[in-house]
Parts: C-alpha cells; structure tokens; sequence
C-alpha cells in the first residue's frame, strides 16, 4: 500500500511539472511583452554587428523618403499598423525612366513585407526595403499582431497572420488601383505567414510570393528547437502549449502548415534559406518546396544563418529576386 501511495504521490508530482513547463514554455514563446527579441536573437545564432554598418546606411536613405503610418481591422476586431512607402518618384536611380512610364501607364507594383518573430515591420525590413524602392517598388511594412504597433496579445505565427495578409492585400489594392500588382515577401516567422496565405484564394493582383526561411508550423519549429537546441522533449509542452493556444488564441499549433497549405497554392513561389540555419532547419524549405503545386523557385544560400541569406551573399539574392520579378510581374 505504502508502494502506491508513492508512486501515486511520484505521477502527481511529475503532471504538476509538466504543467508547469507548459505555463512557462508558453509565456515566453506565444505571449506579447515576454516573447523577447533578445532571446530569439540568441537563439538564432545570427552574428548581425556585422551588418550593423550596411543597416545603419540604408536605415539614412529609406527614412527620408515620404511614407506614412496606415491602420487596418484584422478580421478578430484588432488594430493593425503598418508603414507604407509609396513608389520613389525622383530620378535617382538608373531605372527610374522606365518606372515612370510604368506609372504613367497606370501600372504599379507594391511588395508587403512580413517580418520574423518579436521583430517589427520597419526595423527589420530597412535593408530589404531599400532594394524594393530602388526597383520602382511601393512598400508595405506592416507589425504583425502582437508585435510593434499593432494589438493583439497572442502571437499568430502565421496560422493567424495569414488572414491579416488578406486584410493588408485588400489594404494596398484599394490604396493603389485594381491594376496594382502585389508580391508578397516574407522571412521567418513572416516567411511561414506568406506561405499559409498561398493556400487562400488570393486576389489576380497577387503575383508572386518569396518565403525567405519559412517554417512548417508552429509545432513543427518549436519541436525542433527544444529537440535540438535545448535537448528536451517536446511533451508535454507543445502539447500542453496547443490546448492552451485554442483555448485564448482560438488556432491549434499545427492548424495551419505551411508544406500543407503550398499544395492548394496557385501563385509561383520563390524558396530562399540558409544552408546554415540552426533555427528553422533547411530541411523544412526542402520539405516545403517539395509540397508546393504552383511554378516555384529555389535559392539555397551556402554558409547563411537564420535570415542571413540577403546579407551574406546580396549579389545572388537580388539576381535571383529580379529573375523571379521578370517571370511573374
């Protein structure tokens, strides 16, 4: 009798541990204000400061050209930001003649940009936002919910992001003409959100999507981080974290999958990772692409981190970019 009290006393003892572990792994990592950038940088392992310099210089040019804070409601009732740059009209760079005539015509083509985990719109898109407006490009950068400016408690980690896109596609189409033509561009957390969008039924307007690191799913990621980065299982926190995630964020962890949702996709996706990448392994992209039933490209960047891929080799993913521009605009 004294033996199964104890073992008993022993199983209550290890389910109020695995409560406990699930509370905490799903504070820090699916709440705003205690997901943290610091700690996702960390785990990342992306060496930035040595970016610091190229982001400082680019950071001066993009915020001088005229852009504007824009609001929208997501379909749950939250106010959305983001901030929008309107194609540069001087004749600054080599291509502006052609984007003038461009303009001219009535035809004009807007990139969203999404961006990763605990980041903002504005600040982690500068570098890439500098190459869109030199390209004859509008900009739309908007905050994911729950990040920056924009509301929301709970991290949509593109399961829930995906339907604030079509608010932001329905945003720019009214903004710029029903002849605008969309790409949508997105890394990490923001390439996974693009790639859920491809399974929607998405306006003519959408002609291209760049998915740079995407995940699977939320489950499928943060499986793999604590399997591989911390050398814990992932029971019974992901599973504890998805009842609770239904329960107040209203989607499961693996409602929505990326390698699922790229099978219904009709618009021509273009895959970037980094060989690299310890975070997101490039064996989701490889997975991912596998799925996908729309035209698709693949860059695979040798020796690039997590979300590295545009700084360490920019000559190739600019050409790449431009190639993928060529055959979809």
């Amino acid at each position: 009798m004294g033996v199964l009290k104890n073992i008993v006393a022993a199983v209550g003892l290890l389910a109020v541990a695995g409560v406990g572990e699930t509370v905490y792994f799903y504070n820090r990592t699916m709440k705003r204000g205690h997901a943290k950038t610091e700690r996702t940088i960390k785990m990342a392992g992306t060496d930035w400061t040595q970016y610091f310099p190229l982001m400082e210089e680019r950071k001066k040019f993009v915020l001088v050209q005229p852009h504007s804070d824009v609001y929208i409601k997501s379909f749950d009732g939250l106010r959305l930001h983001a901030t929008y740059f309107p194609p540069i009209s001087s004749t600054e760079n080599e291509m502006q003649a052609e984007h003038e005539e461009e303009q001219r015509a009535g035809v004009q083509k807007v990139v969203i940009c999404f961006h990763g985990y605990t980041g903002e719109g504005l600040s982690n898109n500068v570098a890439l936002t500098d190459y869109f407006l030199k390209h004859g490009y509008g900009v739309l950068l908007p905050d994911a919910r729950a990040h920056g400016e924009s509301e929301g408690e709970y991290i949509g980690f593109g399961c829930l992001d995906r339907k604030d896109a079509l608010g932001w596609i329905d945003w720019v189409i009214k903004e710029c003409g029903e002849d605008v033509k969309i790409m949508l561009h997105g890394t990490s957390m923001g390439g996974a959100t693009v790639l859920m969008t491809s399974g929607l039924e998405l306006p003519y307007n959408v002609k291209g999507i760049v998915s740079d690191c995407g995940f699977t799913s939320p489950k499928e990621v943060f499986t793999y981080v604590l399997n591989h980065m911390y050398h814990l299982p992932a029971f019974p926190a992901i599973q504890g974290a998805d009842l609770i995630n239904k329960k107040f964020a209203n989607y499961g962890m693996d409602e929505c999958n990326a390698k699922r949702e790229v099978k219904k996709a009709k618009v021509p996706i273009l895959f970037i990772h980094g060989s690299a990448d310890t975070f997101v392994p490039c064996s989701m992209c490889d997975e991912i692409y596998e799925n996908c039933q729309s035209p698709k490209r693949k860059l695979i960047v040798e020796g690039a981190a997590h979300a590295e891929s545009y700084y360490k080799d920019m000559e190739t993913y600019e050409k790449v970019l431009m190639e993928f521009e060529e055959e979809i605009m």
